[in-house]
């Protein structure tokens, strides 16, 4: 088989032993890390002061949690620069699907870092993004052969969504309205911060868009709340005929706080958005990878009704994936970087791991990681109703009102969680929520088990203080 240059210094033995011996060293390495949290080196405290103070300086705010990797972890276990170890269940806000120091991933790192260039991009691509497009599309696809055609690579998130925006005002064309769901989260750039249903983004931002809002899915009035949402949703249709060019719909809710939907109330929505000629656009940068379908669409058997679905963060490498119909002009879509090559290699590698390793479906890893939680959220709340309360969110992404959705005490417990060594963060507002997106190629139910017991604890000293 042909070979071209780079093939045969990827496959050098130089660079095979050199490989083998990167990868005993880390295997090393990460395997001494404790499985258990651990406080921080003494030693370090000073310096790593020093570090967050500077960082606080040169960003002109504090960071969230004082986190600075140290750069090792293994699996679900991090370890940072001030020594300390924590269990890390959160990863990235979900960005890190294989924990930290997977072996796979540091190869196709390594495999990236022989090449010529790191980032690839508008006028220089490599067979990666290539390669990572059409697994996507085909991933999309699966039960839906045909509907999707087309895939254009992005850095962020937010990006994935503006692209998504634009292809579909040009195709709605003179449509200049969108729609969206109450407390969702698109992002924070230009136009999606007025997309995003939190005023307190974007103010002193010029507006970039007009958005109307319907409410979402609530599992304690299941059909009322479905009939009240497709009322909104007609009053804001004929309010502004033929002006609406999208409904954009994280059919998980993020940053929001975890509420799911079902297939009943996302059919009532959209199969009214298709008879007034209004394109329905899934942001899963969340969600993606994450329930018991590699898309949500796919998870609540809408597939249908999607035009276009935006992925990101489990992805490593965003991504805005279309129908034919919806293919933009020339011009509208560039952008000088679509991503590493290194990220590229281990999305397309992530999203295969996750078809071939038994993630999806009701018996699947993912189902088994929310059941897991799911028993010890419940027992909690079972023994202290006043702590912990439901829903609980939807595969491998677990959210919690915790104390009533009180923000100070939700407060509080994120930060004591930190203290204890237990990553996770926060979602949604009135009531205030807490979320976990564990590690979900890699946690073990041994984890899961740790965390809740950490939570469990640190929830009473919390309700003690």
């Amino acid at each position: 088989m042909a070979q071209t240059r780079f093939d045969r210094l990827r496959n050098d033995p130089r660079v095979n032993e050199a490989r083998a011996l990167l990868q005993a060293a880390l295997a090393e390495h990460r395997g001494a890390l404790p499985a258990e949290p651990q406080a921080a080196d003494p030693s370090l405290a000073a310096g790593y002061a020093a570090m967050l103070e500077r960082f606080a300086s040169a960003r002109g705010r504090g960071l969230f949690f004082p986190y600075l990797g140290s750069g090792l972890g293994n699996g679900a276990w991090v370890e940072l620069a001030d020594g300390s170890v924590k269990l890390d269940f959160i990863s990235g806000i979900g960005a890190h699907p294989y924990g930290h120091g997977d072996a796979e991933v540091f190869d196709a790192a390594l495999d990236a870092a022989l090449g010529d260039t790191i980032m690839q991009g508008n006028l220089q691509q490599n067979p990666e993004s290539l390669l990572f497009s059409e697994r996507l599309v085909a991933e999309a696809n699966r039960d839906a052969p045909g509907r999707f055609s087309h895939c254009f690579l992005t850095t962020t998130g937010a990006m994935a969504n503006e692209n998504a925006a634009k292809i579909l005002f040009q195709a709605k064309a003179p449509a200049n309205r969108a729609l969206a769901f109450s407390h969702c989260f698109a992002g924070r750039t230009l136009g999606m911060s007025w997309v995003t249903d939190k005023p307190g983004y974007r103010v002193g931002v010029p507006k970039a868009v007009d958005v109307d809002y319907v409410p979402f899915y609530d599992p304690e009035k299941p059909e009322s709340s479905t009939r009240h949402a497709v009322t909104v949703l007609r009053r804001h249709l004929d309010r502004y005929p033929g002006q609406h060019a999208f409904f954009i719909a994280e059919l998980v809710q993020g940053e929001g706080g975890y509420y799911t939907g079902t297939e009943a109330f996302f059919r009532a929505i959209f199969e009214l958005c298709r008879e007034r000629g209004v394109a329905v656009l899934a942001d899963e940068v969340q969600s993606f990878g994450r329930t018991e379908s590699m898309f949500a669409f796919q998870h609540f058997g809408i597939s249908d009704l999607i035009d276009v679905v935006t992925v990101g963060k489990l992805s490593q490498v965003c991504a805005t994936i279309f129908r034919a119909e919806h293919n933009p002009g020339a011009g509208l879509l560039s952008q000088t970087f679509t991503g590493s090559s290194a990220a590229l290699r281990a999305g397309d590698q992530i999203v295969r791991r996750l078809t071939d390793g038994g993630h999806f479906g009701k018996d699947g890893r993912n189902a088994a990681i929310h059941a897991r939680f799911l028993d010890h959220l419940e027992r909690i709340a079972a023994a202290h109703p006043e702590w912990v309360q439901g829903p609980y969110g939807v595969g491998a992404m677990i959210g919690f009102t915790p104390f009533g959705g009180d923000a100070k005490m939700a407060g509080a417990l994120l930060r004591k969680l930190y203290d204890n060594g237990l990553l996770g963060f926060n979602a949604g507002a009135q009531p205030t929520r807490l979320r976990f997106l564990p590690p979900l190629l890699v946690v073990s139910d041994a984890e899961i088990d740790a965390a809740a017991a950490i939570l469990e604890r640190t929830l009473g000293e919390v309700a003690g203080a």
